[in-house]
């Protein structure tokens, strides 16, 4: 599993997000609370879960003050239990409030797409075959979504439109046939770039393995017609299968022998942990 690079666009769009909350000002902190102030903030889990996101944490605050001090009080990944406290942040207590929901938010967004991915990836019970994210992500947050799926267990499908073919039923359609679009692809994909080809039914898995595909992505099929495609494949080609798949029925899906499952609802569909944080001030 890879870190989360905090880098400049990222830092950018945290920058921004806080001045959509901030505003000109938060006009109840301002009122309320006393400059200088010190305090701390613990941030507490409130569902079972997964613990996701502390790097993006730490970076709200110390966007707003390079003196306030953050811990993380559980690994990342780490599988955490209501009443467990997974951070604290300590320093001005106008600054803590300033950053409060932003901060909470994106927290409680990541760890529910660890938790998720998590539960799909127990519920698969077969550690061979790779869980994998889509393209269903926030937009302008999608390095975020892919790293909660990476610390929930999952793994990252194509990073965008850049760095993989994967042709999908209307280029199949606007290039005039499954054939046609493989040998489109072969003909001028970048080198190293790999190719994989969506099909909807077995007759159209015979279509891609003629044309040579080399991954094939098993669009909405049943697990009983996934174990009779990976029986024709027989190891010609990956598989991937993709659509349909649910917390119910996914051990079955993995035990069809397919290599990889891609699920959007990893990342369009998953619940925030519920998170809150107390704020206590601190002797002077």
């Amino acid at each position: 599993m890879s870190s989360l690079v905090i880098d400049a666009q990222l830092r950018a769009r945290l920058r921004q997000a806080l001045i959509e909350d901030i505003g000109e000002g938060d006009l109840t902190t301002l009122a309320t609370v006393a400059a200088g102030t010190q305090a701390r903030g613990r941030v507490m889990v409130k569902a079972v879960g997964v613990f996701c996101g502390f790097p993006v944490f730490e970076a709200v605050y110390r966007l707003l003050d390079e003196e306030l001090t953050c811990r993380a009080m559980v690994e990342e990944g780490a599988r955490v239990k209501p009443g467990t406290v997974v951070a604290e942040v300590d320093g001005e207590a106008r600054r803590i409030l300033h950053g409060e929901r932003l901060a909470l938010n994106l927290l409680g967004r990541l760890s529910g797409v660890a938790s998720l991915t998590r539960r799909y990836v127990d519920g698969m019970n077969r550690p061979g075959t790779l869980l994998l994210d889509t393209r269903k992500t926030l937009p302008l947050w999608r390095s975020l979504d892919r790293y909660a799926v990476r610390m929930g267990g999952g793994h990252n499908h194509r990073s965008g439109l850049y760095d993989m073919i994967l042709i999908k039923e209307n280029h199949i359609t606007l290039a005039g046939g499954i054939r046609k679009a493989l040998e489109a692809a072969q003909a001028s994909r970048p080198e190293g770039v790999p190719i994989e080809i969506e099909v909807r039914d077995l007759g159209e898995l015979e279509e891609a393995l003629e044309g040579r595909a080399e991954l094939i992505l098993l669009d909405n099929f049943s697990p009983a017609q996934l174990r009779q495609a990976v029986e024709r494949v027989a190891g010609r080609a990956r598989l991937e299968a993709s659509g349909g798949v649910t917390l119910g029925n996914i051990e079955e899906v993995a035990a069809s022998g397919v290599e990889r499952i891609s699920i959007g609802a990893l990342t369009h569909s998953a619940p925030c942990l519920d998170l809150s944080m107390l704020i206590e001030p601190l002797p002077v």
